[in-house]
């Protein structure tokens, strides 16, 4: 019997699974808006509303928790500088999942999970930075 156990296996380990929650919780925290299957979108929400949450209290413990759950420093301090301050006043509901159609491969029922009071503009943000890096590099090497 599975009393009392909650959340899907998505055919995955538990530490798989706490790696891909990890890593999907930084790309949503990152990038504040991303798309993926439906029933991960759904049990990802859970997951960051504690760390916004986290980012709310503000302390240095919260700050080592968020740091051990998300195992990348960046996204931790953007989760206390800016999201943080952000939803202060917001009692929970930091996030929402839409429905997006399903997948052409597999037919896959996929959503966007996406914070409710999102910046528009850090979506793929770090990844033009990191190409206009790459570009500027390229042409001071051919100069």
């Amino acid at each position: 019997m599975r009393h009392g156990n909650s959340g899907r296996k998505f055919s995955r380990t538990a530490s798989h699974r706490k790696a891909m929650f990890a890593n999907m919780a930084v790309a949503l925290i990152t990038h504040e808006q991303i798309v993926t299957t439906l029933p991960k979108a759904k049990d990802l929400r859970p997951i960051v509303e504690k760390l916004v949450t986290l980012g709310k209290r503000g302390d240095l413990h919260a700050r080592r928790q968020a740091i051990a759950e998300l195992r990348d420093v960046a996204a931790a301090k953007k989760l206390f500088d800016t999201l943080g301050p952000r939803y202060q006043e917001r009692q929970g509901g930091y996030l929402r999942v839409l429905k997006a159609g399903f997948r052409y491969g597999d037919n896959a029922p996929v959503a966007v999970i996406e914070f409710v009071d999102r910046d528009v503009d850090a979506k793929g943000a770090s990844d033009r930075a990191r190409t206009a890096a790459a570009e500027a590099e390229s042409e001071g090497v051919a100069a």
